[in-house]
């Protein structure tokens, strides 16, 4: 699988790549079908400390899957992000086999 990072208005982190590839990579073996994901990592000016944000796209057969988290800090809005989209993988992976 291969693993995209884009930054905005961050400064790049090996740190928090080792991070996110540790997760996506137990994703993948999760589910194989997975072939790219993009990692973006930006900050928002926000009232309520969650200005940390990353998203991450999934490339697969269909559909782009997509989730997104403010957090106080990267790591929690990592971990967040892949829970979302093991969910939804898990929903597609579902209907996968009903076909």
């Amino acid at each position: 699988m291969q693993i995209i990072f884009e930054y905005r208005d961050v400064t790049a982190s090996d740190r928090l790549e080792n991070i996110a590839k540790e997760k996506l990579d137990h994703l993948h073996k999760k589910f194989n079908f997975i072939h790219r994901a993009d990692v973006f990592f930006k900050v928002q000016n926000r009232s309520d400390d969650m200005e940390q944000i990353c998203d991450i796209r999934i490339s697969m057969p269909g559909p782009r899957l997509f989730a997104s988290t403010h957090a106080e800090n990267f790591e929690s809005a990592i971990a967040e992000t892949v829970r979302d989209l093991d969910n939804q993988l898990q929903k597609t992976k579902e209907k996968m086999s009903v076909r």
